[in-house]
């Protein structure tokens, strides 16, 4: 028989079913929290953006400086 797999709360750690309908929360609470924390600039995704795809995506979208010999 497989072992079944532990999941708990990114939040409080409580452990959590995995057929509830928060998963990978155990609440709308703890949902809640993480989305804050998101929001207030708590969790950084630290790491380069390395696909020449999505760089030159980003490229395309940045708005371009205009020299100040061009005023």
């Amino acid at each position: 028989m497989p072992e079944q797999k532990i999941l708990r709360c990114p939040t409080c750690r409580t452990i959590v079913p995995m057929d509830s309908p928060d998963v990978p929360f155990c609440s709308d609470r703890c949902r809640l929290i993480d989305l804050g924390k998101w929001a207030s600039g708590d969790y950084k995704i630290s790491s380069p953006i390395l696909d020449p795809d999505v760089l030159e995506g980003l490229a395309e979208n940045m708005p371009r400086k205009q020299d100040e010999d061009d005023e």
